[in-house]
């Protein structure tokens, strides 16, 4: 019991004097963690510094990964997997740049990555009071939440109101117990420079995917272009490369096991103060959903395309995202299952109640959470089912329905007064509709899509009779044509295949939508009031559940202290750790290095394992230039540390005690993927590429020495 305890205590309440490698921790809190004495060798203000540049001014955001600036032109280098859609949607059947990979041997010949932004952080203020006071006079929860919600858009609108190139977000911390300000520059112009073919980028595929081992080279460089002063606009042969503040520098010196490394991120989401229920609810309802639901969704887009190499380039974004998620999902059930994680948690909100208990003015605040907690969580298990198919119309049965149901609901809440609407549906989310458009359709593939409409129509049509979704009964109800004769009359009836006719429907009134007659637009109508009950149902869900995270956050700061960092959310984020192997089972231990060898023995000749000849030829002759390691005689490919990361966290640069780009984070281990719930200090690993085999597939295999010349590693004469 006192083992378990302590578990808790480091998975839970983490003490900021502990292990410095759990956590995804504020800047403004990088005072606190006593850096210097882990191995840092220089100063917390170098990494971030409200009135100097810092490292902090070379990360930015990119799609829905990290990036960092390494030249003073404006060159950014990320993960292979986050540049992976923007190779998608400039590839064609002729020039299939996902297997081939792409080099810009000048400035000129660097093409648009369509649909990507750059976002550098500028600014960054606690606001916790002025959003606060915005619902301090109000009891009614859900109001109250409504209340602030308005606030922080009232806020951030105003930072950006005719700023083309600022966008702000006010980011909830500790569910609510603090509001933080980030202001940001969006670069609109962005464009790829380098990516390795898919045989490295990828190689392994989603074998090696989440597993050590791991010979993958995830890299790619982009540039990030701006106006000639500076503003960060749109594509035009104008455009110049950004000259940013500051620029990583790679590390001169080499690796070695037990060497200091930190990362700066941005990391998406994790929910390491959830209660029971959360846990109870993701471990046993929502990710079994998802992994059968993306299972499904894989198999059919694959089978689909397995003759087409044009529709197997429109997939590909699809399946490798949902690849993703879906054994990420698998392997965090498997992770609850073997640890118990569900009654661990509930054993700890023993030891938390019993602590309320002993005071009753403990009891007052705190003495309900639980079950309150139970409550809303059952309440939320009455219509599951429904709920969770619904889900699948928003996005995932069909690009038409999806765009179709974007634009008319922001149209039907724009059209109610202001105090009636439904929070965070305002004209410039139908302008970023709008804007977006044309990239919504980049996934576009007819016989796919079919499918997928047709797919959820049938789960739909399976619900249980109290859940069914009642806006389409009218397609069941029809008994002259089956499901799938419906769905091919509504693409051949449809005109939003067509992205400028949909571009004209972003104009119209929801009366003008709907006399359009279009089928998705109808289905949409027709759906539109259980989508508001159940949007309704979310906001009164959330503002509750926040509330009552809110306390329970309040009262574990009561019991053990203010040492603790935010769930992630999104936002800058330094984690730091030790380069370290692990062991995932008796008997079996893992070294924290891969290399050059590793990726030769995988050689099978067939995707994912498929080496390059070049690459086998560099090998063979050992013609490895400066980039072998002197102790591992050989080019090292990938190394494991003990930092904390999650999804968004991909891209992210490694950086040694000195503060030099050493790699690029882009994975986590199979064994810890409960880790967006708990840290495991044995078993959590970072798995990143290291920037020695960046560097030599540049340079060795694709010729590309330029771009390092521009990163300042010139060869040495």
């Amino acid at each position: 019991m006192k083992r378990l305890f302590i578990i808790l205590v480091f998975s839970f309440i983490l003490a900021v004097s502990s292990f410095a490698q759990e956590g995804m921790w504020l800047l403004s809190q990088l005072d606190q963690l006593d850096l210097n004495k882990k191995g840092l060798q220089i100063e917390t203000s170098d990494i971030y510094n409200k009135d100097k540049p810092s490292l902090s001014n070379a990360i930015v955001i990119l799609d829905g990964g990290t990036a960092s600036f390494v030249s003073s032109e404006g060159l950014l280098i990320t993960n292979h997997h986050v540049a992976f859609t923007a190779l998608q949607r400039a590839a064609t059947k002729d020039n299939d740049l996902i297997t081939n990979g792409f080099l810009a041997k000048n400035r000129s010949d660097e093409i648009t990555a369509q649909g990507y932004q750059a976002q550098l952080l500028v600014d960054m203020k606690d606001v916790t009071n002025e959003v606060l006071d915005a619902g301090k006079n109000i009891s009614d929860i859900t109001e109250k939440e409504n209340a602030i919600t308005k606030k922080i858009i009232e806020m951030t609108d105003a930072i950006s109101k005719n700023k083309e190139d600022i966008t702000a977000n006010i980011a909830e911390m500790y569910n609510g117990k603090q509001y933080i300000l980030f202001v940001y520059k969006t670069f609109k112009d962005v464009r790829l420079v380098y990516s390795p073919p898919l045989s490295i980028g990828e190689f392994g595929g989603e074998t090696d995917n989440w597993m050590w081992p791991r010979h993958t080279g995830d890299f790619s460089f982009l540039r990030v272009y701006a106006a000639p002063d500076g503003t960060g606009k749109e594509y035009s042969p104008d455009n110049v490369p950004y000259k940013p503040k500051v620029w990583l520098k790679v590390a001169k010196d080499g690796l070695k096991e037990g060497d200091f490394t930190f990362i700066l991120g941005y990391p998406g989401t994790t929910t390491r103060y959830r209660t029971s229920n959360s846990v109870d609810w993701n471990q046993n309802v929502n990710y079994p959903f998802s992994i059968k639901n993306f299972r499904e969704i894989i198999d059919l887009s694959l089978n689909l395309t397995k003759n087409d190499n044009e529709g197997r380039i429109k997939v590909s974004s699809l399946v490798k995202g949902l690849s993703n998620g879906m054994k990420n999902y698998e392997g965090k059930v498997a992770g609850m299952k073997k640890t118990n994680f569900l009654q661990k948690k509930k054993d700890f909100e023993k030891e938390f109640s019993s602590w309320v208990n002993k005071d009753q003015g403990r009891v007052s605040k705190y003495g309900d959470i639980f079950k309150i907690d139970d409550e809303l969580y059952g309440n939320l298990a009455k219509t599951k089912d429904r709920d969770l198919v619904f889900g699948i119309f928003q996005g995932l049965a069909s690009t038409q329905l999806g765009i179709a149901m974007r634009i008319y609901g922001i149209k039907y809440q724009l059209e109610k007064p202001e105090s009636e609407r439904l929070p965070g549906f305002t004209e410039k989310g139908l302008q970023e509709t709008f804007n977006n458009l044309e990239y919504a359709y980049a996934n576009y593939f007819e016989p796919v899509d079919k499918a997928l409409l047709v797919r959820a129509l049938k789960m739909a049509n399976e619900l249980p009779q109290d859940q069914r979704i009642k806006g389409l009964e009218y397609v069941f109800n029809d008994k002259s044509k089956t499901i799938e004769q419906f769905v091919d009359d509504a693409f051949n009836t449809s005109k939003l295949k067509d992205v400028e006719y949909t571009k004209g429907m972003v104009k119209l009134s929801v009366k003008e939508l709907e006399a359009l007659n279009d089928p998705f637009i109808k289905m949409v109508a027709s759906m539109n009031p259980e989508n508001n009950e159940i949007q309704m149902n979310g906001l009164v869900f959330n503002a509750k559940v926040t509330d009552l995270r809110k306390r329970y956050i309040d009262g574990l700061f009561e019991w053990k202290g203010t040492g603790m960092y935010p769930d992630a959310n999104r936002t800058l984020r330094f984690t730091s750790g030790n380069i370290k192997g692990y062991s995932p089972a008796d008997g079996v231990m893992y070294s924290p290095f891969t290399t050059l060898k590793g990726v030769i023995q995988k050689n099978t000749g067939e995707e994912p394992f498929n080496v390059p000849d070049k690459l086998t030829e560099l090998y063979n002759k050992k013609d490895y230039g400066r980039w072998e390691d002197p102790n591992l005689k050989d080019v090292p490919v990938a190394f494991t540390h003990q930092c904390d990361i999650t999804g968004g966290n991909s891209g992210s640069p490694v950086m040694n005690a000195k503060g030099e780009l050493i790699g690029l984070a882009f994975d986590g281990n199979y064994e810890a993927m409960i880790s967006d719930w708990q840290y495991d200090y044995d078993l959590q690993r970072v798995i990143s590429v290291d920037i020695r085999y960046v560097l030599f597939v540049t340079e060795k295999f694709s010729n590309a020495g330029f771009i390092l010349n521009e990163m300042g590693l010139s060869h040495p004469n």
